[in-house]
């Protein structure tokens, strides 16, 4: 089964959680007018007790076409995934749920100025970067007790190609 790619959009993507990005997006100046604030771009989701932590992951392009077995949730708290070398990046995504379907899975393409937010529950590959090693600024979940379920698919071949 070969999955295409489509332009990560708001719209699009309102389903699995939010897109942080600057166009389209409301904003007001502060600091006397120099600085424009992107105000309340995405949902930090965490569970009582727990806390946000700040963390920058480095992601290594894998090899396309890509067979995907695998995806992710986070089911108490959001993750963020915001680049921070303005390179195009893939995300694949599934409706949160217990059990996900290969028929669920959405490919999109987002652009180096775009950021995701996956919301708490939200199926999820890890990261793929494209092009060349790319770093990302990740706000998650910190605290007591798991916040990582994965899944592995029975289907031998889900492609992803470039």
């Amino acid at each position: 089964m070969k999955l295409s790619i489509e332009p990560l959009t708001k719209e699009s993507f309102a389903p699995y959680g939010d897109v942080i990005e600057t166009s389209g997006s409301d904003f007001f100046p502060i600091n006397n007018g120099s600085t424009q604030r992107f105000h309340d771009l995405a949902e930090v989701q965490l569970d009582a007790g727990a806390r946000t932590l700040v963390n920058i992951f480095r992601a290594t392009p894998l090899s396309y076409p890509l067979n995907i077995r695998m995806v992710e949730r986070h089911p108490v708290g959001s993750q963020a995934f915001v680049p921070l070398n303005n390179r195009p990046y893939l995300v694949a995504v599934a409706p949160r749920g217990d059990v996900v379907s290969v028929d669920d899975l959405k490919i999109f393409s987002a652009r180096g100025d775009q950021g995701v937010n996956y919301h708490a529950g939200t199926w999820h590959h890890p990261v793929l970067a494209l092009e060349a090693v790319s770093d990302f600024l990740v706000i998650d979940r910190g605290g007591e007790g798991p916040n990582c379920d994965e899944f592995f698919f029975d289907e031998p071949e889900i492609w992803i190609d470039l």
